[in-house]
Formats: C-alpha cells, sequence, structure tokens
C-alpha cells in the first residue's frame, strides 16, 4: 500500500466495471484513519488549552457521563469499551481532580453509580465549546457542495460504526473556548 498512498485519488465511481474494488476500500480506509488523526488532533488540543493533566480517554469517560447522566461503573466500562478495573482506576483519577462523584447504589450496594461534578460538566462543555470551534473553521474552508457530501458520509460512517450522533448547535460564545 505504500505506493498506492502516494498516488493521486481516483474520482468516485471511475472503476472499471468489473475493476477490483479492494483499491477503492482502501482509499476510503486511508481517508477516514487520516480524519481520525486530524479529530485526535484537534481534541487532544483543546484538551490542552484547557485541562493538560486530563488525558484523552479520561476525557471520553467525561463525556459519556455528560451523555448518559449517572450511570453504574460496569456501564461506564462497556461504553468506553475497557474492563471495570481499568475504568475504575480512572474514576479514581476524575474523582482526585474533583471531576466525578462516586456513590454506592441504594438499590444495590454492590454497585456504584458515577455523576459528573458541576467542575467537571464545565470542564466538558469547556472542550467541546474549543473543538467545535476548530472543527468550524476547518468545516468553512469547505466548499457548501462538499459540506453537504460530507454530512452524508460522515453519518453514514457513524451509523455503521453505531456511534450516537451528536445533536447540531450553535457556536459557544467565544469566552466558551478560552483557554
Amino acid at each position: 500500500m505504500g505506493h498506492d498512498a502516494q498516488r493521486a485519488p481516483r474520482q468516485a465511481g471511475s472503476a472499471a466495471p468489473g475493476e477490483d474494488l479492494d483499491h477503492d476500500v482502501e482509499e476510503v480506509i486511508a481517508a477516514v484513519l487520516t480524519a481520525s488523526r486530524l479529530l485526535v488532533g484537534i481534541s487532544a488540543r483543546a484538551l490542552g488549552r484547557t485541562a493538560p493533566s486530563l488525558t484523552l480517554p479520561q476525557l471520553r469517560a467525561l463525556v459519556v457521563l455528560d451523555g448518559r447522566g449517572p450511570v453504574k461503573l460496569a456501564a461506564l466500562a462497556g461504553a468506553l469499551g475497557v474492563n471495570p478495573s481499568t475504568a475504575m482506576r480512572m474514576v479514581d483519577r476524575l474523582e482526585a481532580a474533583g471531576s466525578v462523584t462516586r456513590q454506592t447504589n441504594p438499590g444495590n450496594r454492590r454497585e456504584v453509580v458515577l455523576t459528573l461534578t458541576e467542575e467537571g460538566r464545565r470542564l466538558v462543555e469547556r472542550v467541546l465549546a474549543g473543538r467545535h470551534t476548530e472543527i468550524a473553521e476547518i468545516v468553512a474552508r469547505l466548499p457548501a457542495a462538499q459540506r453537504a457530501g460530507l454530512i452524508d458520509s460522515l453519518r453514514a460512517l457513524t451509523d455503521a460504526a453505531g456511534e450516537p450522533p451528536v445533536a447540531p448547535r450553535p457556536a459557544p460564545p467565544p469566552e466558551a473556548a478560552a483557554p
């Protein structure tokens, strides 16, 4: 694939009838990996400006808690795709930082329920606002026709992965995105 990565991308639909489409699949994979690298970089920069000591996996945990409300440790671990002991260590750090509270579930004392603190919620809002601002700057450089195609393509990709959609929202106020 090393040599293929240097070739100019083929126009969509330009494959000859009966041509092996494995190359097209590899082009899609390469484009998604490049976009993934871009988005991880945007997240890392937003996180670095807002909370340099927080890791991307910890931010993901906070975002899950922000979106789902109070959850059991096992549910958080499942949402993050990690084992419960890994999630527990992550929660220990987030609790020490004042971003998460941990309480025993009154209905089952063996279960722990995790809740985002107000400080944790503000942190998530600031990081997401920073991401929103940087992504908005990039998207604004795209012609309108490419934006429409990008919406369809990204929705198809996230639907295939089972990722819940994020509702469109207005740009954050400038002070929300400031470090």
